[in-house]
């Protein structure tokens, strides 16, 4: 099968001498029956021309923000409607500055705001260029916006230095982007999965809420659709940027939650249940502002639903995955939850002071299920929810399709 035949893949070419190899890059990708549209900064028109990478592509490069030929018809949302995924190769230091602060001053950087396609990035710098603090806080805005970096390798520089920074060879590159559009083992298989916390209000500016910053639900949304998973994602209220090809509804009560999920989840293959959801709302909400009166102030709660327990006791319930947050004892509370709520499998996580989890980049989980467990140790929250899907992914193609 070949992966690439007809796919749309915009070509980002920054400044860099690594762009020379941009042209071998192109040229395999059209051997692979791929479209190929090259988009050329300014500063990456002095190390490879236009007219050569015409000459490749078969496409007219593009390279200038205000082009009267395109612009009558708006290029760069044309373009960025046009991908099906933005490769930048070379990606310099100075663009993924320029992509991570939101500048939309040349035609690549514009259309990578514009576009809804993933976004992947091959860096291309000097070694220490890639060390400084400036360009690694620049990575980590632009991983957790869900673009992804390719790379660099590590080896001799065109400078004579040694060390991290060169751009992956056009072969690798091709590989990596085979196997993107290999389908993936959730092919066809829906998700719906969700993230953050909830907010129960007292009056109109006041709430009951917690520490749940939804990066994990968020990084398992991406980590599912990276699967070839289609993935639903009911967030609360957070400040996060939606995942690639992830459909993102917003609620913020857990009643609301629960209308989200119960609306969706007909027809759902998994269900994670990542959001922490509060126990308990205000009885009564007060219509204005309470003021300060007494030395005290009794509030009367009363449960919201158990949208985890609600999903699992359905006839046609999905595979269903939960979460238990414990600042104590996580493993017991998690089992005696995953039996009471007679779900697949629960992530047991300690929150804390010390801990991961809560308004954390890290976090460690153990999954247990019927008879078995696994140990996830501390890691980046987007790798966690890459071993996390592996595993649920082994579970759910096996409960689907048991040994006979």
């Amino acid at each position: 099968m070949n992966e690439l035949a007809g796919k749309r893949l915009l070509l980002g070419i920054t400044g860099g001498i690594a762009a020379y190899k941009s042209i071998e890059l192109v040229r395999l990708l059209r051997k692979s029956a791929a479209e190929v549209q090259v988009v050329l900064t300014g500063a990456a028109s002095q190390f490879v021309t236009p007219m050569t990478l015409q000459a490749v592509s078969g496409r007219p490069v593009r390279q200038d923000l205000f082009d009267p030929a395109h612009e009558a018809a708006m290029g760069h949302i044309e373009l960025a409607r046009w991908a099906d995924l933005v490769l930048v190769a070379p990606a310099s230091a100075g663009f993924m500055a320029r992509l991570a602060n939101g500048f939309a001053d040349n035609l690549l950087a514009t259309l990578c705001l514009a576009t809804t396609a993933p976004i992947i990035l091959a860096p291309a710098m000097n070694q220490q260029m890639w060390a400084n603090p400036a360009t690694r806080h620049n990575v980590a805005l632009l991983e957790q916006r869900g673009v992804e970096l390719w790379g660099p390798a590590s080896g001799d520089q065109a400078c004579g230095e040694i060390g991290p920074g060169r751009m992956l060879e056009p072969e690798a590159l091709l590989g990596q982007l085979q196997g993107r559009f290999a389908p993936g083992p959730l092919s066809g298989v829906r998700v719906l999965l969700t993230a953050g916390p909830t907010r129960e209000p007292l009056d109109p500016v006041r709430f009951i809420g917690n520490r749940s910053s939804g990066k994990m639900g968020f990084a398992l949304a991406t980590a599912f659709a990276g699967a070839g998973a289609a993935v639903e994602l009911v967030a609360g209220p957070v400040s996060l940027d939606t995942p690639p090809g992830v459909e993102r509804i917003d609620v913020e009560t857990a009643c609301e939650m629960e209308q989200a999920v119960m609306s969706r989840v007909t027809g759902c293959d998994i269900f994670v249940g990542c959001a922490a959801v509060a126990d308990y709302r205000p009885d009564a909400v007060a219509a204005q502002k309470i003021k300060k009166h007494n030395d005290r102030m009794e509030l009367r709660l009363v449960r919201n639903p158990d949208i985890l327990a609600g999903v699992a006791a359905r006839t046609d319930a999905p595979f269903t995955v939960g979460f238990a947050a414990e600042t104590q004892a996580a493993e017991d509370h998690a089992e005696k939850k995953r039996i009471a709520k007679r779900i697949d499998m629960i992530a047991a996580n300690l929150v804390g002071a010390r801990e991961g989890g809560f308004e954390r980049d890290e976090n460690a989980l153990t999954l247990l299920w019927e008879g078995g467990r696994e140990a996830l140790p501390m890691m980046d929250k987007r790798r966690l929810a890459e071993q996390l899907v592996s595993v649920v992914t082994e579970h759910y193609l096996a409960a689907r399709h048991p040994a006979s």
